[in-house]
């Protein structure tokens, strides 16, 4: 999705005329005029990247002098303004033995501070007709209000405050804990479509962070303490290790204002160096099973390690994001029409991809089979077509259509307002850049025939993979 270099091609127009009409005559001033317009064309042509720039967002970006990143995204959809703050550390960062920690802090951070009273910082929003929103994930932290942009300040000096005036006793401690212990309790153990996932990662990652659960595991969170959390939000919770981005009716000068106003009398804090405990060599493939009443129907998926966008080569991740469309994006991709609408035997089947996460990204097929069709019969059907492509590869007509998809994707990003600041702020909370954002449609629209048969071939490698099995207790002994 870029625009034509209309720019350079007026520049180069212009110069080109300049120069015919100084054929007849070198006067000096013809001369003088001659020089310049070389130079000026040379300027453009050396400015000018040789592919379209696509504008996605549209994005100014800035630091203040305490390190934090600031982005400022102008949309002017409607009179609201997106207040969103990012933390650059997630479930992934937590000391060993500590897991849920990240999360944990999430929920503390609405317990009060010095300005605010317990449980008052979501009431003040709601007063003024925000919304509020908070989550935590493996490689970041990020804070969500949608507010009126008249109201922006309350919103960023309430903000401001909780990152260095967090306070919270005991009895909170212990009530959120609670919390979150039942959170855990209706999301995951009662649900065993997640407990199923949740050891699939366990599985899939044999010693990096990723394996562990992002609201931690029950024995852990069980022991979290006052002081961990602290530590933690001591640490992490800085204005050198966050990235505040606002999008929507903005008005950029008043704006800067505030930011400088509230948060850029925040000290710096210890600089964060995110090591983290690296994967080893894959050997083997695992695989895993769940009986549950709860299950409908039995069905698997199966999820590979796959290189991320901070892989060396990247476009192995722009290509496998053309490879995941190929092969489960909708009703046109390989898998749905060969084995849910030819072959009849599947009810569904999909695949996904996740390429940015700061580590190691992952590559997942699902599927469901039909009344009287056996598991194993999808799971070997699936496995065939996966060789297929490997052993021929895709297509031409295949790679423009996946890549049109993907690219009128932007499109819809840009009508949503809370999509934007998500988008930038996984990007930037993962090592990547602005331009990285800015550039995704002419990196998806560089991807050939060739990257995507190569992805194929790096991402589907049995002994990097993990295959997830769950059937009802009732048909637990059929194949």
């Amino acid at each position: 999705m870029g625009i034509k270099n209309s720019k350079l091609k007026v520049c180069i127009l212009e110069n080109s005329k300049v120069v015919s009409e100084l054929k007849w005559s070198l006067t000096k001033e013809n001369f003088r005029k001659l020089i310049l317009s070389i130079f000026i064309l040379l300027f453009f042509l050396l400015i000018t990247p040789s592919f379209p720039i696509a504008r996605v967002f549209g994005p100014k970006s800035f630091y203040l002098p305490n390190g934090m990143q600031v982005i400022l995204v102008q949309n002017q959809r409607a009179p609201l303004v997106i207040h969103s703050l990012w933390y650059k550390v997630g479930a992934a960062d937590e000391p060993q033995g500590k897991s849920g920690i990240a999360h944990f802090l999430e929920h503390l951070m609405f317990k009060g501070s010095k300005l605010v009273p317990p449980g008052e910082f979501s009431k003040i929003i709601t007063r003024n007709g925000g919304t509020n929103n908070a989550f935590t994930s493996q490689d970041y932290t990020a804070y969500v209000q949608k507010i009126a942009r008249e109201k922006l300040a309350i919103v960023m000096k309430l903000e401001a405050d909780r990152m260095k005036n967090l306070t919270f006793t005991d009895k909170m401690v212990s009530i959120e804990k609670s919390v979150v212990m039942e959170e855990r309790r209706s999301r995951i153990e009662n649900n065993p479509t997640s407990l199923l996932y949740e050891a699939a990662r366990a599985a899939l990652f044999l010693n990096h962070p990723y394996k562990n659960p992002v609201i931690g595991w029950k024995h852990e969170i069980e022991e979290l303490t006052k002081n961990d959390a602290l530590q933690f939000y001591y640490k992490f919770y800085n204005p050198n290790n966050a990235i505040l981005i606002i999008a929507g009716d903005i008005e950029e000068k008043k704006v800067r204002f505030l930011v400088r106003k509230y948060f850029g009398v925040i000290p710096r804090g210890q600089e964060v160096v995110r090591n983290r405990i690296k994967e080893p060599p894959h050997l083997a493939a695992r695989r895993i099973q769940m009986a549950s009443n709860q299950f409908a129907h039995p069905s698997f998926f199966q999820m590979f390690l796959a290189p991320n966008y901070r892989a060396p080569n990247e476009k192995i991740a722009y290509a496998s994001e053309v490879l995941v469309e190929i092969l489960g994006g909708g009703r046109t991709s390989r898998l749905h029409q060969s084995l849910v609408l030819d072959k009849k035997i599947a009810l569904s089947l999909d695949a996904w991809y996740g390429p940015d996460s700061l580590d190691i990204g992952t590559f997942g097929i699902s599927g469901t089979p039909k009344l009287g069709i056996s598991l194993s019969t999808l799971e070997n059907a699936v496995k065939s077509e996966i060789y297929e492509l490997i052993r021929n590869g895709v297509t031409e007509e295949e790679v423009k259509r996946a890549k049109n998809s993907l690219i009128s994707s932007i499109t819809y990003a840009k009508d949503s307002l809370s999509s934007i600041p998500n988008i930038i702020g996984m990007a930037l909370s993962t090592g990547r850049t602005i331009s990285d954002v800015e550039n995704w449609p002419n990196k998806i629209q560089a991807i050939t025939v060739d990257h995507v048969n190569k992805a194929a071939r790096v991402i589907f490698r049995e002994e990097r993979s993990v295959t997830a099995i769950s059937r009802p207790k009732k048909v637990w002994n059929k194949k």
